[in-house]
């Protein structure tokens, strides 16, 4: 009999506790799924945009001979810092030099001309003038004794005619004598031509030395070597590529953006941006060019950003990451973007009020990765629903 009673009591209570577990259950129904709920904030929010660009070489310099030649030595290899000026690669000189010697020879023999003129040439034909003159005077003198000796018949016309051409010949002598000496004066013929002649044997000297000059091929700006291609003994010519180097300068990079970022990109915005090779290292960077045009294959707009102190392991070409704000604001009031709701062009967020879920229209600001700002809707400290696919209306609890 007490067997029975005892079994009687341990169903009894097994049905109360279903009893209990039964009206347990159906009050926690009754109120609703358990959600999450986030406090409105105020806040500073920054909007972002993040894309992968490269680092930009400032100029990428080919260097390459505008002679023909053979290269008896090349000073730097891959890597090498260079300056302005520092010779980078030599030529054979030995045939341009004999160039310059011949050259060097013909403006010699030029100016020799010169001096001819001046001290030689120039007094000779003074004197043929002096001679000259001081023979059709003699002529002349003649000529008027003949004259009168014709007049009293001690000589015949023909004597006198003789004495006549004597005069012509001397004045054709003296006009020929004239004309020398005004050509070897300072403005004549002789002169301008040997001034011409040495001016031709200057431009033909200073023409071999600019060419035995390019036998030594120089940096024209400083930077680094980032390609070799040339060894001594090669042959080069005007056509072939011996070194790239990449200019020294403002360190830049490039990338390109999706075209539906243009309303948000201004020059002069702020960008961190980050080496693939070196995550864990940021740097600054200013956007200061936004291209005109649209790569219409990509759908992108090219953007430049300078970097005024940048890392030493920087290369050029190097893959980064940049983040670059677009807007910020200080004491925003903010939400976690995953409690907004959007649909129709409205913006909507869910609050607890008493147990049931309340739809709340909101007005949204800037969107800053895992924020966003409300504009109007809600009051600091409010809390509103993270928790998403539930009804307006049902009920709910706090987790």
């Amino acid at each position: 009999m007490s067997v029975e009673r005892h079994g009687i009591r341990r169903l009894g209570a097994a049905t109360l506790l279903l009893v209990v577990a039964g009206a347990g259950a159906g009050w926690m129904q009754w109120r609703g799924p358990a959600v999450e709920l986030a406090t409105v904030e105020d806040a500073t929010i920054v909007h972002a945009i993040v894309v992968s660009g490269r680092v930009q070489a400032p100029n990428r310099i080919e260097i390459g001979s505008v002679i023909t030649g053979r290269v008896v030595n090349v000073h730097v290899v891959e890597g090498d810092t260079v300056a302005a000026g520092q010779p980078l690669i030599e030529l054979d000189p030995q045939e341009l030099r004999a160039g310059v010697a011949q050259a060097q020879a013909a403006e010699s023999t030029a100016r020799t001309r010169i001096d001819s003129v001046g001290e030689l040439t120039l007094p000779q034909s003074a004197d043929a003038l002096a001679q000259a003159e001081v023979q059709l005077r003699f002529a002349e003198a003649d000529l008027q004794r003949q004259r009168a000796l014709r007049d009293k018949g001690f000589i015949s016309d023909a004597r006198l005619d003789d004495a006549d051409r004597q005069v012509a010949f001397a004045r054709s002598q003296l006009e020929s004598a004239r004309t020398q000496r005004r050509a070897q004066g300072a403005g004549g013929v002789a002169a301008r031509d040997a001034a011409v002649r040495l001016r031709e044997a200057v431009a033909a000297r200073q023409l071999a030395e600019a060419k035995l000059a390019q036998t030594v091929i120089r940096a024209s700006v400083p930077g680094t070597v980032l390609v070799r291609s040339v060894e001594p003994g090669d042959i080069v010519t005007s056509s072939k590529r011996l070194l790239v180097v990449a200019s020294r300068g403002e360190t830049r990079l490039t990338a390109q953006i999706d075209e539906k970022n243009l309303p948000y990109l201004r020059a002069g915005s702020r960008a961190i941006a980050s080496s693939d090779a070196f995550p864990g290292e940021r740097f600054d960077a200013e956007l200061y060019y936004v291209s005109p045009g649209v790569d219409t294959s990509r759908g992108s707009v090219e953007a430049r950003f300078r970097v005024a102190s940048p890392p030493p392991y920087l290369r050029a070409d190097m893959t980064v990451s940049i983040d670059i704000e677009v807007a910020r604001k200080d004491n925003a009031r903010v939400i976690p973007a995953t409690a907004v709701r959007e649909a129709d062009g409205r913006a909507t967020v869910q609050r607890l009020d008493n147990g049931r879920l309340i739809a709340v229209p909101v007005t949204l600001g800037i969107r800053g990765g895992s924020k966003v700002e409300v504009l109007s809707g809600l009051e600091a400290g409010a809390r509103v629903v993270l928790t998403r696919g539930l009804e307006d209306g049902s009920r709910a609890r706090a987790r």
